[in-house]
């Protein structure tokens, strides 16, 4: 709207009325003499009315018209401070005053909120008020932090010290949100500081950490963050991220070693500090003078310069007039490929942690305290409820929280160990719960380095930078603790650090994200580079001295196991047909590769350091050595040394652009300060660097080529020995599919149609009518082949009858068809593709070769015996399979059907129980078969086992069931009955023992004969039976006749294949005969020695008495040429055997 000045009002003018008017109604300072402030008559309700203009205003609608017109009508600084100010800090029975009081606070809260510019939220009002209210903010921070009318802060608490005073369980939620509103309030009044765009216009120092520290000292907040924070768990809980928070907002970016000095080493360091900063001023304005412009540069110059070649270049500038270095680069200048430069990314760290903090020294002083106090009280009880409740993502955990979580665990743990040092360096001898660990033990468990591994690898692999360099820089300090543990001298503490040292080093993943973050940093920010280099750094340091002290050094790789595999697949719930022949059948391995731990090889571990990317990395940081402090470039100095050196990978240095680092830094316009402590070190690196490269390139001229680029690590080896590495690959073989068979299917058609609607379901339309072309093709071919040799049979000359023709076995077979595939696709396919497979095998394909050598290229046929009509049928099942897909119950495919086909169970390759010792069985798999008598009565049988869920056995029972197993198949092996292998000797022929032999086959003929002799002359009855009687028996007879059988083979009688018939024709006369006859009568003795018969059958199961012959009772007095005994028909009645042997 625009208003009657030409200026345009961006805010609406109703809203901007409701707010003015309502901070009129608030009140005013009062007419009398003391000026103190008057509150209107409704003044509780014109502020819980603003606070609804904010609610449902401003962030209901995503504007900040409110907050911009309470900003322009000054309610903080003109009203709200003397409306807190009127509450006296005696006087704690004021209940209208205290919510009054909570009132103010309601609306500071909203009004300090940090903005966060979310580009995919903000709108044109965004744009518009959130620079004037950002500076706002620090206004009202400078407003709260020097106001002298009351202690603000301070009121704060007492606004939530009653409910803090009632017990957490009697606390309710209105409690608990005035507990949360104070801590929200002193968190924003702490992380307000001036954005680092805007120039601030008022005093800086007014707004500063220094102050802001300085305000919450003298407010006595330190003393409240201090109560929370030791009583963290006990007394407060959700209050955790919040009291975190504020200690975060204090402490970041502060100098700890700074903060650990007194007050003459800090006026020292500071010295220290200004001097550093002259001589680099004085040496960056000689370079400067050396090849500045002189008094004559407003005169243009312009020379030329003979290249090597001969031709002739031109430079302009007073500066090419210097030496012919600046020549040289002023070329190099012009040449070089500048691409467009991309759009500075923000800088989040800068953001979020700022600029380093400088601090005076009363705020150093107060703040040590502070840190000091919270180290021996409220360290261990805060960071150990936050580690919780971050790991069960309680909900008001924030994404920023865990980074300032890991932040400010290193933070303290550095500051721990600064004093410590500090005060081994004052000659103090404090006691021993002072000095002693257990003040930081809370992180230093193993739920702390769950947290941190996991925090790592997820941070690397959602590439959340700005957290994993806090967890970065979490991990040394903690490796940095450790170590001075191990170093301190006392032997509980030396014994921790050595299980804590173990834990951190034992898991192989660990050491593989160090490596990973060091190999792929690319373009992070500065202090991405300076954690990852000061991790790797500290890691190799220390774990090469742990692996030396610890040679049997252990690690454990987490790899995926068919076991781990299957325990998903039931939890998934999903069917695994293939349990018992999965190919992890083999026990004893399978347990060998899973218990197994590999030997942790430091050597070996430090060579995935020297790649070219990771010397790329620490280029990279060594490029800022200007600005690096003496720490740091002994840090870059220790990873070239150990690469050239220990590593003996120099040839990874030997690259232009490293060479010529190093020079500058030593000899270069920019070089190192002669006076720093590291100079003479990186001198003496750089000049045995330099010998090496020059030296090898005596050695290998071609290295003068490779200087100008990267090096891979079969170009490195050959460079460093002279030949190519010498590696022996085993590359495994390629596996064909695995086979697939039909669970309940066997028609053809059917088992086609399932093959091609799975083959469907999978979008593999193209393979399926692949395979009908090479169908049709070779039905084509058959068919033709066919109507060829019909027609060379009809034209052939009729020959004379007479003339001899060699005779064929049968028609002329047509030639194999070769299926050759269209592409690599379809090889590969034909190859890897299960239903494919399985597909071309049922319609007739085969495959060319054995199936063991089977590869990519093999080839498949369709064999000769394969007619035109069975490829007419199969292409006929598959049209009708796509025209009609089989369809199931719902929820089931095609695919279900199918099952992976079970492969043959191996045994153990060795044994557990004995190790290294050779069973020598007596005999092998083709060793003796034990074999069972014919005439050996069956056991008793056992009832079928219900199935039961199987129990788990343990590692020991497992052993012993092995042992068990093991002992019964040698002595099963041991127990032999013949001979194992086929003897010369046994192709000997021996006269008697062949007459013996046909003597017997000349009496079982004889006897055959003289059976078939007398049952032709029995009578074979016309007279239809009743079936129901011989459907009663047939069971019975049948068994009778099973048992009788042992007895004839013992007797002598061999068995004939027409006893069958015989048989049931005696059945048949004895029916009839019988039915003469009155019931309980035998008709004739046979009956009685048929009993006889069966009683000796019976009597058989007494292993002491002696079995009789078959065919003959107990007298004995049969004669062999009698006929054999027939068995009588048993007589029944509605089902049922009337007579039996109880009879007798």
């Amino acid at each position: 709207m625009e208003l009657a000045d030409g200026s345009t009002d961006i805010v609406h003018p109703e809203v901007r009325a409701h707010i003015n008017s309502l901070v009129s109604a608030l009140g005013g300072i009062s007419a009398d003499d003391d000026g103190g402030y008057q509150l209107g008559d409704d003044a509780l309700e014109v502020l819980r009315d603003l606070k609804r203009w904010i609610r449902f205003y401003d962030e209901k609608t995503n504007r900040m018209d409110v907050a911009r017109c309470i900003h322009e009508a000054n309610l903080i600084e003109g009203d709200l401070l003397p409306i807190l100010s009127t509450w006296p800090e005696n006087a704690t029975d004021s209940k209208f005053k205290s919510r009054i009081a909570l009132a103010c606070f309601e609306l500071m809260v909203p009004l300090t909120w940090p903005m966060a510019r979310d580009r995919e939220r903000m709108t044109v009002n965004h744009h518009r008020h959130m620079p004037v209210l950002e500076l706002a903010q620090v206004g009202y921070k400078r407003a709260v932090i020097n106001y002298d009318g009351a202690r603000i802060l301070h009121t704060a608490i007492r606004v939530a010290l009653p409910s803090m005073a009632i017990p957490i369980g009697d606390r309710t939620q209105r409690d608990q949100g005035i507990i949360k509103l104070v801590l929200f309030f002193l968190r924003n009044i702490a992380m307000i500081e001036p954005p680092p765009d805007v120039k601030y216009e008022g005093d800086e120092s007014q707004i500063s950490r220094s102050a802001t520290i300085d305000a919450f000292s003298y407010q006595d907040i330190f003393l409240v963050l201090l109560t929370l924070a030791s009583n963290m768990g006990e007394d407060f809980r959700t209050e955790d991220t919040s009291v975190m928070e504020i200690i975060y907002h204090l402490v970041k970016q502060v100098d700890i070693e700074k903060l650990f000095m007194n007050e003459q080493q800090l006026s020292k360091a500071k010295a220290g500090e200004l001097a550093d900063m002259m001589s680099k001023e004085s040496s960056m304005l000689k370079a400067y003078n050396r090849k500045g412009p002189t008094r004559h540069n407003r005169f243009g110059t312009m020379i030329w310069v003979k290249r090597d070649d001969g031709k002739m270049s031109s430079l302009s500038g007073q500066d090419a007039l210097a030496d012919a270095s600046m020549r040289n680069q002023k070329m190099d200048n012009s040449k070089t490929f500048r691409p467009p430069r991309r759009a500075r990314k923000g800088n989040k760290d800068e953001k979020d942690l700022g600029l380093p903090t400088k601090l005076n020294s009363r705020a150093y002083d107060q703040l040590r305290s502070f840190v000091e106090d919270f180290l021996d009280s409220g360290f261990n009880p805060l960071f150990q409820h936050v580690r919780k409740t971050i790991d069960r993502e309680a909900p008001h955990v924030m994404q920023y929280h865990r980074r300032q979580f890991f932040y400010l665990v290193a933070w303290f743990l550095e500051a721990e160990r600064m004093r410590r040092k500090a005060r081994k360096q004052s000659s103090k001898n404090p006691s021993e719960d002072i000095s002693s660990f257990n003040l930081v033990a809370g992180v230093l468990n193993q739920e702390m380095f769950i947290t941190l591994n996991k925090a790592l690898h997820e941070s690397l692999e959602m590439k959340d930078w700005h957290e994993l360099t806090a967890v970065m820089r979490c991990f040394t300090q903690i490796l940095l603790t450790v170590q001075e543990m191990s170093e301190s001298g006392n032997e509980d503490n030396e014994e921790i650090a050595e299980n804590v040292l173990s834990r951190l080093f034992y898991e192989e993943a660990t050491h593989d994200a160090i490596a990973t973050i060091i190999r792929t940093y690319k373009d992070q920010s500065f202090n991405y580079l300076d954690a990852a280099t000061e991790l790797v750094h500290h890691f190799l340091r220390i774990l090469e001295g742990y692996s030396k002290q610890n040679i049997d050094m252990q690690v454990r790789s987490r790899k995926r196991t068919r076991r781990k595999k299957k325990a998903a697949q039931d939890a998934a719930g999903i069917e695994n047909d293939n349990d018992e022949n999965d190919g992890s059948d083999n026990d004893a391995a399978f347990a060998e590769r899973t218990t197994k731990e590999r030997k942790f090889d430091f050597h070996r571990f430090a060579t995935r350091f020297t790649p070219q990317s990771v010397v790329d990395t620490f280029v990279a940081f060594t490029k800022y050595y200007r600005d690096l402090t003496d720490s740091q470039l002994k840090r870059a100095h220790r990873y070239f040394y150990r690469v050239a050196f220990k590593a003996e990978a120099s040839v990874m240095l030997f690259r232009v652009d490293i060479i010529h680092l190093f020079y500058n830094m030593i000899k270069g316009p920019a070089a190192l300060d002669k006076s720093s402590r590291v100079f003479k070190e990186w001198e003496e690196l750089v000049k045995q660097i330099l010998r090496k490269c020059f030296k090898k390139l005596e050695q290998r001229p071609e290295l003068l080529v490779e200087m100008l680029f990267s090096k891979g690590s079969s170009t490195a080896f050959f460079l460093e020995y002279g030949f190519e590495r010498q590696t022996v690959t085993t590359a495994s073989k390629a596996k064909p599919a695995a086979e697939l068979v039909f669970k309940n299917t066997e028609e053809l058609d059917r088992q086609i149609a399932i093959v091609v609607g799975a083959m469907l379901d999978k979008n593999q339309a193209n393979h399926v009518a692949w395979i009908k072309k090479i169908l049709g093709d070779a039905e084509s071919e058959r068919k033709a082949f066919m109507a060829a040799e019909e027609a060379m049979a009809s034209v052939e000359p009729v020959q004379d009858e007479a003339e001899e023709q060699p005779t064929e076995s049968g028609p002329k077979a047509p030639p194999i068809f070769y299926v050759r595939p269209d592409d690599k696709d379809r090889r590969n396919a034909m190859f890897k593709n299960s239903h494919m497979r399985l597909l071309m095998k049922l319609v007739g394909l085969q495959l060319l070769g054995p199936a063991s050598e089977e590869t990519p290229e093999s080839a498949w046929i369709i064999p000769s015996d394969v007619s035109a009509d069975v490829l007419k049928d199969a292409i006929h099942y598959i049209n009708q399979a796509e025209f009609s897909p089989p369809t199931f119950e719902e929820g089931v495919l095609a695919e279900h059907q199918l099952k992976r086909k079970s492969a043959p169970r191996k045994k153990a390759d060795f044994d557990d129980d004995e190790e290294g010792e050779f069973d020598d069985p007596m005999f092998g798999p083709l060793g003796p078969t034990v074999r069972r008598p014919i005439d050996e009565e069956d056991g008793p049988k056992k009832s079928p086992r219900k199935r039961r869920p199987r129990k788990e056995l343990t590692e020991e029972e497992r052993q012993k069931k092995r042992k068990e197993r093991r002992r019964k198949e040698q002595d099963k092996l041991m127990s032999y009955r013949s001979e194992e292998f086929v003897r010369p000797e046994d192709d000997e022929t021996d006269s008697e023992y062949d007459e013996a032999f046909f003597a017997r086959e000349q009496e079982t003929a004889e006897k055959a004969a003289a059976i078939r002799h007398i049952a032709e002359r029995l009578p074979v009855s016309k007279k239809p039976t009743r079936k129901r009687g011989i459907a009663a028996t047939e069971s019975a007879s049948s068994s009778e006749e099973h048992q009788e059988e042992g007895g004839d083979s013992e007797s002598g009688h061999d068995s004939d294949p027409g006893d069958d018939f015989i048989l049931r024709a005696m059945n048949t006369t004895l029916e009839e005969e019988n039915e003469g006859q009155p019931e309980g009568t035998l008709p004739d003795g046979s009956d009685g020695e048929s009993r006889k018969r069966r009683r000796i059958s019976v009597e058989r199961t007494q292993p002491d008495e002696d079995e009789e012959m078959g065919g003959m009772n107990k007298n004995g007095d049969e004669d062999e040429d009698e006929a054999p005994v027939v068995t009588r028909r048993p007589r029944v009645r509605g089902g049922f055997v009337v007579d039996s042997d109880d009879d007798e």
